[in-house]
């Protein structure tokens, strides 16, 4: 019997070191996540306690509403890039994101691993590293010299260019994740497959697939390259398709390289203002689909 309590007690004597090894490792990358996160995040903090700091005096109804007055003086606003960038946003969103899903349902869904499919997939890739002042460049080519003047629909097929890889990469491998079961539950049914893809696997990735719209969104609304090249900017409300616009990320950067006291106030406050469409598109957008599908999947009409 000895013997034998000797031998549990050193199992027992084992396990407790292994479980106080396990413990402390655990515990160890755990404060080791917690400090790259932290180390993460002083450069965005930093970042936004500047813009808001510099950028929240400027921050009035005259600043919002009006367009652009005497730099010297710090008249006006800067009314018409916050309407230039929404239009021009929208209208990238509009041509972008069907694309994108649609492109990515393909890839995941339709798509045999052939070498169309791989073709797809490569020059996807390569789009997504693309430089934004190439994408602008062929944008003043094609579309700009074509209508023979800055026009806010060349800014918005030069960011949809931009937005579309990102929307399709992260749809693909989104619906890639949806197990295999959802599928064969829906065609088990006799339902058709672009159904079952539209109305089950696509709602089953939706947070996913929102979430790739909501990072080419952000992309896009920062970009400055493509807009100087295709909507060149002006001080005035939008006009019409077939003539330039405002945009924030283009009056940011003209208000930051003059040597005013009032422009760079100016540029601070344009810069708050676009954080805050951002984040504003983005919680929108989460919000909408939210309260479509009420917390459920949504009900499928066969």
């Amino acid at each position: 019997m000895t013997a034998r309590q000797d031998r549990i007690k050193l199992i027992q004597d084992a396990v407790v070191r292994s479980s106080a090894r396990r413990k402390l490792m655990d515990k160890a990358f755990t404060g080791a996540t917690i400090a790259c996160i932290a180390l993460a995040m002083i450069p965005l903090g930093s970042i936004l306690f500047e813009v808001i700091k510099n950028g929240s005096g400027a921050i009035t109804a005259e600043f919002l509403t009006q367009p652009q007055g005497s730099i010297l003086a710090g008249d006006g606003g800067i009314g018409p890039a916050i309407q230039g960038t929404l239009i021009v946003v929208a209208l990238a969103s509009a041509i972008g994101v069907p694309v994108g899903v649609l492109a990515g349902i393909y890839l995941s869904e339709y798509a045999a691993g052939g070498r169309f499919a791989s073709s797809v997939r490569f020059f996807n890739n390569v789009m997504t590293g693309l430089p934004s002042i190439v994408i602008g460049i062929v944008g003043y080519i094609a579309l700009v010299l074509t209508v023979g003047s800055f026009n806010i629909m060349a800014g918005a097929v030069a960011l949809s260019i931009i937005m579309i890889p990102i929307v399709v990469g992260v749809t693909e491998e989104t619906l890639k994740l949806v197990p295999n079961s959802v599928r064969e539950a829906g065609h088990s049914l006799g339902i058709p497959k672009w159904k079952v893809t539209m109305f089950i696997t696509l709602m089953a990735a939706k947070s996913g697939v929102l979430t790739g719209i909501t990072l080419s969104i952000a992309r896009i609304t920062g970009e400055t390259a493509p807009l100087i090249m295709t909507i060149l900017g002006t001080s005035l409300f939008f006009q019409g398709f077939t003539g330039p616009v405002d945009a924030l990320p283009l009056r940011i950067w003209r208000l930051a390289s003059l040597p005013y006291e009032h422009a760079q106030s100016f540029g601070w406050g344009a810069a708050l203002i676009l954080i805050v469409i951002v984040l504003a598109l983005s919680m929108a957008l989460r919000f909408v689909v939210l309260r479509r599908s009420g917390g459920r999947a949504p009900a499928l009409k066969l």
